[in-house]
């Protein structure tokens, strides 16, 4: 299947090997699911950094974070009969579910926009407290004035659920909490108000009854959310059937705003789309996606740590071009180029 993107010719721009270990004992698994921000005249990447514990034979390690956000080391032998190990991602053991990885943010800037190296003076966000013990991840960035707003998956064995950071130097934060309730993730900031109130985008989801699905919420504070409304749904039969979240901020067009989203099969192949939202009324869906914007196709998108992935949390709109970075295979960081008419062009209007 043809997509509208332009792959970065320089592809994978980050790889798990270019970055060093936050710590002795740990390896980096995957580099993935960048938010981007421009800041003192660069392009920068708040990557999430997926790491493991080293393995021995017969002996499964698995990390997560104590109260202080050091990273402690579990150590389970294979044949514990309270151990279940049959997924590349999640672990039960006793009962309690635990992840092969915990994730950090990284923050690498670019003059280029294609070659990413770490910054004196920037240094690494880690989860913190007992509801980030086992990492944050998927950063979205969103800028309003000066002030910089990120949302992250604050992940533990309460729940994942959506945390805010602000911050206007990107040394020093001030947190917000968690502002979105397990089970959730997939929050983005519009990037500037609507009637004087601040909206965003997030993916609730229940097991039971409902399903993945986007919804809106409004803000007078960016803290305290209402007002939650379901935008967008699975199709049955279709690419995006199995889940569906939100990338990074929607993006004002003269038509309305456009946001792209992730949205997987029943098979968990990720690719992309799109919706437009009316300027005024974000709860006003007027247009989506028929068919995907991006497919994994490359062999980096096809094979890694989990395969036929493309997955994007961050974008930089520049007159009618988009450039988005994601990632691929959930294991490598890349950049493609897309053009803005051309996506409202594709889209079914209601």
């Amino acid at each position: 299947m043809k997509d509208l993107a332009q792959r970065f010719p320089e592809n994978p721009l980050l790889l798990p090997k270019d970055l060093a270990p936050s710590r002795e004992g740990l390896q980096i698994i995957s580099l993935l699911n960048p938010g981007v921000f421009r800041y003192g005249g660069k392009t920068w990447l708040i990557v999430r950094v997926a790491e493991g514990v080293m393995q021995e034979e017969g002996v499964l390690f698995f990390p997560a974070l104590d109260a202080t956000g050091n990273t402690e080391i579990i150590k389970v032998p294979l044949n514990d009969p309270d151990l279940i190990a049959t997924d590349a991602r999640v672990i039960s053991y006793k009962g309690l579910d635990y992840l092969t990885t915990v994730s950090h943010l990284r923050l690498l800037a670019s003059d280029d926009g294609i070659r990413f190296t770490e910054q004196e003076g920037y240094p690494p966000l880690f989860g913190k407290g007992y509801l980030e013990r086992f990492g944050i991840e998927d950063c979205r960035v969103t800028q309003i004035n000066d002030t910089y707003y990120l949302t992250y998956t604050a992940v533990s064995d309460s729940g994942v659920g959506v945390g805010l950071l602000t911050t206007t130097n990107w040394q020093h934060f001030e947190s917000g909490g968690m502002i979105l309730p397990p089970h959730n993730k997939d929050c983005a900031i519009f990037e500037e108000k609507i009637g004087g109130k601040y909206y965003c985008l997030h993916r609730p989801s229940s097991k039971e009854i409902g399903g993945n699905y986007i919804w809106l919420a409004e803000s007078s504070d960016s803290r305290q959310w209402g007002n939650h409304q379901c935008l967008i749904k699975t199709r049955p039969g279709m690419w995006d059937s199995g889940r569906v979240g939100a990338g990074a901020a929607p993006i004002r067009t003269e038509h309305g705003w456009l946001e792209i989203y992730h949205g997987a099969n029943v098979e968990h192949r990720y690719c992309l789309g799109a919706f437009l939202m009316d300027i005024n009324n974000p709860s006003k869906v007027i247009a989506r996606s028929s068919d995907p914007i991006m497919v994994p196709t490359e062999a980096y998108e096809l094979s890694g740590f989990f395969g036929y992935v493309v997955f994007t949390n961050g974008h930089i709109a520049d007159g009618d071009r988009l450039t988005i970075y994601y990632g691929a295979a959930d294991e490598f960081v890349c950049g493609a180029h897309f053009s803005i008419s051309a996506i409202l062009q594709t889209l079914i209007y209601y």
